[in-house]
């Protein structure tokens, strides 16, 4: 993906061999083009020696997206310049983001044109992608949270699973459920799918949920946690049922929990994001609070030794990190063709939320021993003025000025602002 041509040469592949549907520019471009080379279909006056690095860096870049390199849909100044840089010097990047919604190839394609930069999915990672990874699910039925319209259930389907059921669909097919949101339904038909078994008093033929999945941040709250509460107060997750265990002092988390409920996964744990709004909103970790509120004011909460069994994923918890490593590893391999680029010493995480880029950088202890360099900028989340919730390394302007503060404390070559 990221590329060891320039931009003129990135164009000429692109008129060469034509854009992809979800990347304008990858590694197989850039084998077809030396390929055409040795083959003398085009020039070798395009390419430039001077752009590609004579050496093997150490040392390699973590990004996170909204507030780094965009702000909502619009690209940030100077984004473009950061990764058209690190491409020309082969410094590995990823980008590495609590958002989500959408399917990692959809997702880098918009990314890819915002930002007029080649991306690919091979050092992309969104807070639901490790999600693809739990196959014990795959054969059974879960259900999908958050995001707009059912575009988080088809992520999930594309990641293998086989039986996914929205709330949208839940309230379609049982609109009593919730009738706070009666007057949606019009637009839940749109993308709801009839239910494989509905939710009836017989409980052997009632809907069972077997894992509960919020890919992205809800957008109906009410019918969202109401569902989901009545799934952990159910009876091995089927709908409709109460468990007789809860409430039971004489069993772990006072009986809660404890009768084969669909586990509960969260992928974000943010509370704030930054959106157009000159103010940060709320985000996937606000829902997670009003959740722990709600199940708090139903169970007795903590004060009556009851907790909220839930795992959650995405920055800055060590398996998003551990799995960010791995993939980064995999592809800085990948982007140097098999040669042994050797330990990667130092990653800098460059990010605009202190409480998940700065402080899972901070807290990261890299199986691998690598070194994990936190950057704070200033064009998201974090308001100038105020000391950091967690404390960066480093604090600068905007993204370019973190690639360059990072190129400076590694040695490598200044880039050159000249075209801005």
């Amino acid at each position: 993906m990221a590329s060891i041509l320039n931009n003129s040469i990135a164009k000429d592949a692109i008129r060469l061999f034509g854009k992809s549907s979800s990347r304008l520019f990858c590694l197989r471009c850039e084998r077809k083009y030396f390929l055409a080379l040795a083959n003398g279909t085009t020039s070798r006056r395009h390419l430039h020696e001077s752009t590609i690095s004579k050496h093997v860096p150490d040392f390699a870049f973590a990004f996170d997206i909204d507030g780094v390199l965009v702000r909502s849909s619009d690209p940030l100044p100077r984004a473009h310049k950061a990764l058209s840089y690190l491409q020309s010097q082969r410094i590995p990047f990823i980008l590495l983001t609590n958002g989500g919604g959408k399917h990692e190839t959809e997702r880098v394609e918009e990314l890819s044109k915002k930002l007029e930069v080649p991306l690919d999915t091979s050092n992309f990672i969104q807070s639901h992608t490790p999600f693809a990874d739990l196959n014990q699910y795959k054969e059974k039925t879960v259900m999908v949270v958050g995001g707009d319209e059912d575009k988080c259930r088809v992520v999930a389907e594309r990641y293998g699973f086989k039986s996914v059921v929205t709330p949208g669909d839940i309230l379609v097919a049982h609109p009593e459920i919730w009738p706070f949101s009666a007057h949606l339904i019009p637009s839940y038909k749109e993308h709801a799918r009839a239910l494989t078994r509905q939710i009836c008093s017989n409980a052997d033929e009632s809907l069972r949920i077997d894992a509960i999945f919020v890919y992205n941040d809800p957008r109906d709250w009410g019918l969202d946690a109401t569902i989901i509460l009545d799934l952990l107060l159910s009876r091995k997750g089927i709908l409709g049922t109460i468990s007789s265990k809860n409430n039971d002092k004489t069993l772990p988390n006072r009986g809660y929990q404890q009768d084969s409920q669909p586990p509960l996964y969260f992928s974000n744990p943010d509370l704030w994001w930054a959106a157009k709004y000159h103010l940060p909103r709320l985000g996937q970790g606000g829902f997670r609070e009003a959740m722990e509120g709600l199940w708090t004011a139903i169970t007795g909460g903590r004060e009556k030794g009851v907790e909220l069994k839930k795992e959650i994923i995405g920055k800055p918890y060590f398996k998003t990190y551990e799995f960010a490593e791995k993939i980064l590893n995999r592809y800085r391999e990948e982007l140097f063709h098999g040669q042994a680029p050797g330990k990667l010493s130092r990653v800098f995480m460059v990010g605009d939320n202190p409480e998940s880029d700065i402080r899972g950088a901070n807290n990261f202890e890299s199986p691998l021993g690598t070194e994990w360099f936190s950057i704070l900028v200033k064009t998201g989340v974090y308001e100038e003025g105020e000391p950091p919730s967690c404390e960066p390394k480093a604090i600068v302007g905007d993204v370019l000025d973190a690639v360059q503060f990072a190129v400076d404390k590694s040695g490598w070559r200044d880039i050159d602002k000249s075209d801005e």
